[in-house]
């Protein structure tokens, strides 16, 4: 079943790349004026990508699944998946959720009051990008796991690189202090900081279930 973890990130990247335009994220020191431009230029793309992603968004459950399976396998006992499950599930409430209503909101009626369709870019964007410290429990979770773990499913050098993923997750709180720079939502620390990280993470994640898969199943034959 990990082939079902590329496809899906894979998937989830053209929402939002392509068709929502929420990653790279639009400015947040823009005009109303500009930000109703911004749903009305990309309203139906908007409208498709975010209708796509709340059908697509159970896929993430078996995502988690799938690390929380092996977590469940280390020595350090099933709490730590669960408190992995649990962890993601409270990130992706603001971080996708949210930002698809505000958006899909938004995109709906473009012709609202301005402020209107200001406050629903505002709340979309810093719930999709500011939101990211609702995972940090996740991540702690899991590093402490691999840290611990006497049965070697995933390799230490892992926890450390889990742990930037914290670290990066905690600095995206800024975003609600500085509307420019770079702590902003769009900013080069507060941002695109955390994407080269999430992605490091992510693409040594998908490379180690696989191994941890492999050889698991060589123990089953084996036996």
């Amino acid at each position: 079943m990990t082939w079902f973890f590329p496809i899906w990130y894979g998937a989830f990247g053209v929402i939002i790349c392509i068709l929502t335009r929420v990653t790279p994220p639009p400015r947040p020191d823009v005009t109303a004026a500009d930000k109703v431009a911004f749903f009305t230029e990309h309203g139906l793309t908007i409208k498709i990508g975010f209708c796509l992603l709340l059908i697509l968004l159970g896929g993430a459950a078996l995502t988690n699944g799938l690390v929380a399976y092996q977590i469940k396998r280390m020595s350090v006992g099933s709490v730590f998946a669960y408190g992995y499950i649990g962890g993601m599930g409270v990130g992706a409430l603001p971080g996708f959720l949210l930002v698809s209503v505000c958006f899909l909101t938004a995109a709906f009626r473009p012709d609202r009051d301005p402020e209107l369709i200001s406050l629903l870019y505002d709340l979309g964007m810093l719930s999709y990008n500011g939101s990211l410290g609702c995972f940090t429990a996740a991540y702690l979770v899991f590093a402490i796991a691999v840290l611990y773990d006497k049965n070697q499913i995933f390799p230490v050098w892992f926890a450390y690189v889990t742990i930037w993923q914290i670290i990066t997750e905690v600095i995206a709180t800024q975003m609600f202090v500085f509307e420019s720079g770079p702590f902003a939502w769009n900013g080069s620390i507060a941002f695109w900081w955390a994407v080269v990280v999430f992605s490091v993470w992510l693409s040594a994640l998908i490379v180690l279930l696989r191994q941890a898969l492999k050889r698991e199943e060589t123990s089953s034959d084996a036996n």
